[in-house]
């Protein structure tokens, strides 16, 4: 009864990463083309931390298991969106 809620809140760390380093990704891409690339990188990391530490605060009250699910949940997210979105290298 309790591994449905904490593969819930692996899932839920995992949709948290996805926004916080896809919008991190989408910042990057916009930041060349904007005119005040100081102000977007500024707002946008105000933006998603707010989100993201809100989401893991709320997640706290069902307890340490699943906030400490949530992060791994979080970090794999963050190491899929860098393999992918990396350049390939070049030999």
């Amino acid at each position: 009864m309790f591994w449905p809620y904490l593969i819930l809140s692996l899932l839920f760390g995992g949709l948290m990463g996805l926004l916080f380093f896809g919008g991190l990704w989408w910042t990057v891409q916009r930041l060349v083309e904007s005119n005040r690339p100081y102000l977007l990188s500024v707002a946008s990391f105000m933006v998603r931390t707010a989100v993201v530490m809100a989401a893991f605060y709320l997640l706290l009250a069902a307890g340490w298991p699943h906030l400490l699910a949530a992060l791994i949940g979080f970090w794999v997210a963050r190491t899929i969106l860098a393999r992918k979105l990396t350049p390939a290298l070049r030999a």
